[in-house]
Formats: structure tokens, sequence, C-alpha cells
């Protein structure tokens, strides 16, 4: 036979809400505080600024979620995927009569929450190009205005303007009060940087500096208002924070990074001796040079001076004037000798016209006959017809005579 049906005591009836009231009051007392490792899935954060997500791994998974004044807290970035440990309680959420852990405090396993922020802060900035080299500026070599964003009470602005001093006068320094570590600091050093970059006459170079500190101390350096300012700033920037071994986003933004306050100062301004050891050494090289050139070229005019021509300029013009003057008594006696060769030559062409000129034959005691008016040579009496007057030209005058009548051969 079936067991006899159990009758419950309608004291020991328990409402939903009192069970779940019950589960709630074991979770909150049993698990104030726990650790639990897990990777974050299903992560969303509303406009209300809370986180919510699951932490799971291969056997299980559980509800979380953060409140937003713990969110606001953490250093890195949230997302799907990452393994992280949390801290917190459980508690038992009766809406939906389900448990959730309620985180305190998180962290990203194996690796330190600043670390993980700044490597995620760090690949987010170099996307966008601010640590690039070619935005890099050169500073100037000997700058009159400095502008310094530093605390004016830490030891890093005594070790610069002690090396600075000591290197270089003459340098007007502004400093830029602002903290370098703490809350608020990243605000001051943005505000120090954006003051530097509105003073008139301009700044030349600004420099940010702090001495060093632990990551969390230098923590404000990397904040990511910090660096965009750096980058933004119109003043050639070099950065002087922390170590040696310190390297903080604001390094990679800057144009020059300096690995101590000191080594900043060093990279500013240059080394008065070291310029004057410089001066001084072109100054050498160029006397050795100007000797030099000095010493070649008076031998150059040494040699052209024992030159014949200059050593003896009036040589070489008595000479011209010797080789000139048996030139004239050679074209003297050139001319002459020439000019009895044409006239002997003009005395025998002369004595041939002679000879055949007609005022020759007229010396002879010939004649010419020309008709009164023409100039041609009556050579035939044929020609003639009486009454014409004739002209004859003797070697001494002339006649004039009238043709009484022509006698010819035949007749």
């Amino acid at each position: 036979m079936p067991p006899a049906r159990q009758q419950p005591d309608p004291n020991e009836i328990l409402s939903v809400t009192q069970l779940s009231a019950r589960l709630k009051g074991v979770m909150e007392e049993n698990f104030p505080s726990v650790w639990v490792a897990g990777e974050i899935s299903n992560y969303s954060q509303p406009q209300s600024g809370h986180c919510y997500f699951t932490l799971k791994d291969d056997g299980a998974q559980l509800r979380a979620v953060m409140w937003r004044n713990t969110a606001a807290r953490l250093k890195l970035a949230l997302h799907d995927g990452i393994e992280v440990v949390c801290r917190g309680r459980l508690d038992l959420y009766p809406p939906r009569g389900s448990y959730q852990l309620v985180v305190d405090e998180l962290q990203p396993k194996g690796m330190g929450a600043l670390e993980l922020a700044l490597r995620q802060r760090r690949d987010k900035l170099a996307a966008e190009g601010l640590f690039d080299s070619a935005r890099k500026r050169r500073l100037p070599t000997f700058p009159r205005r400095i502008g310094v964003v530093t605390s004016p009470t830490g030891a890093a602005i005594r070790d610069f303007l002690q090396v600075m001093h000591r290197r270089w006068r003459g340098v007007e320094v502004l400093v830029f009060p602002a903290r370098v570590q703490g809350d608020g600091a990243a605000e001051e050093i943005v505000a120090g940087i954006r003051a530097a970059n509105k003073v008139q006459p301009k700044i030349d170079v600004l420099v940010v500096t702090r001495g060093g500190g632990s990551l969390e101390d230098l923590w404000c350096f990397n904040e990511e208002a910090v660096v965009r300012a750096i980058a933004a700033s119109k003043i050639p920037t070099i950065s002087g924070i922390g170590h040696e071994i310190d390297v903080t986003l604001a390094d990679l933004a800057a144009d020059v990074r300096a690995l101590t306050p000191s080594e900043a100062a060093e990279r500013v301004v240059p080394s008065a001796a070291d310029l004057n050891d410089a001066i001084r050494s072109l100054e050498h090289r160029l006397r050795t040079a100007l000797t030099t050139r000095a010493t070649h070229y008076r031998h150059r005019l040494d040699a052209i001076a024992s030159r014949p021509s200059l050593s003896r300029p009036l040589e070489a013009i008595h000479l011209r004037g010797r080789r000139l003057d048996e030139l004239a008594l050679r074209l003297r006696a050139a001319s002459q000798t020439l000019l009895r060769d044409r006239r002997g030559a003009v005395e025998t062409m002369a004595a041939k016209l002679e000879t055949l000129s007609p005022l020759g034959v007229l010396g002879r005691g010939y004649s010419l006959t020309f008709r009164e008016g023409e100039s041609k040579l009556i050579t035939s009496a044929e020609k003639l017809k009486p009454g014409q007057r004739l002209v004859t030209r003797f070697q001494q005058g002339a006649v004039v005579s009238v043709v009484d009548h022509v006698e010819r051969e035949n007749d």
C-alpha cells in the first residue's frame, strides 16, 4: 500500500519571496567577500553607468554586476573575452530568483589593471597617429623663453633649473604650476600646457617634467587628456618624466623624450662650455685655413713677381721699341725701293704713251684736221665738201680754214 500522504504544516509553508529572502540572507552571511576568476562575456554598460556581464569558465557561469561608482575607478576598458579576477559579494536578485556577484574590485588575470589599461590606451592613441615620428619637431638650438609644466615645489624643477643655469645663462623660464600626482593632476597638467600655448611673446620650448615614481604615481602622464594636450601643443615639447626606466604615454607623444628632468635641461639648452670649445676649435681651424691660403697665394705672388715682365717691366717696352725702329727703317727702305720701281715703270709707260700720243706726232711736224664743231679726225679728203669749215691743230696752236675745192687721187 502506498504511504499515507503527509499534510504540510501551514506554519511551515514559505512564499517565494520568503524563501528568496532566506537564501539571500544565507548567501550574504556565508559569502560576504569572495574572489572569483573567469572570462567576461555578454558585457554591457547602459546609460546608467552600471556594468553587467557574465563570468564563465568551462563548467559554469555566474552573473555579475558592477555599480557605476565602482566602474568609474577602473583604469582598463572591459570587453568580452578578457579574463579577470573579481572580488565581491554574492547577492540574490529576487525578481528573477537568480543570484549574482556584486563586484567591488576587478583586475585582469595575470596582468595588473594599470598595465592592461596602459597597453589598451597606448594601442588606441598609436592607431590615431599621436606617436608617429613624422610629426615630431626639432627643438630650437638657442631658446630664449622656456615654459615648464610641473610642481613648483618638487625636486624636478630644482634639478631642471640647476642644470640649465649651469649650462646656459640668459634664458627666461616660466613655470606653470600643476600637481603631478594624484586626483586632479591630469587636469592641471592639461591646463598648464594650454596656458603655455597662449603666452605672448611665444614660448620657444615647453617642458613637461616630474621626478620618478611608481606606475600609479606617474599615471596622470598616461591619461588620455594629457597625451592629447601634448600632441596638440603648438610649441615643441620635451618630456622629462620619472627615471630612465619609466616610460609614459606623454613621453611617446612629446617631440623629444628626456630620461630625467636633469637630462631635459641638457636637451633644451646648449652647454656654454661646449659651445665655447666649439667656437675656439672653429677659430683655430679658420686661422689655420687662412694662414695656409695666405701662404699659398704669397708663393704664387712671389713666383709671378719674379717673372721678367714684372721684375723689369721697361725692358720689354725697350725691346718692342727697338723692334719698332727696325721695322720702321725696313718699311722706309722698302717704300723707297718700291717708289723707285714704280717711278721707273711710270716713266717707261709715259715714254711709250708719249710715242703713241697724237701730240707726239704733232711734234714731229704733223697736224690734225677736224670739221668745225666736231671731234672726229678727218682722214680722207673725199669726205669733205667745198665751203666746209675745218680746224687744223698743230703742236702749238690751230687754224680755221674753208674748203675751196676737193682734189681726189684719181682726178
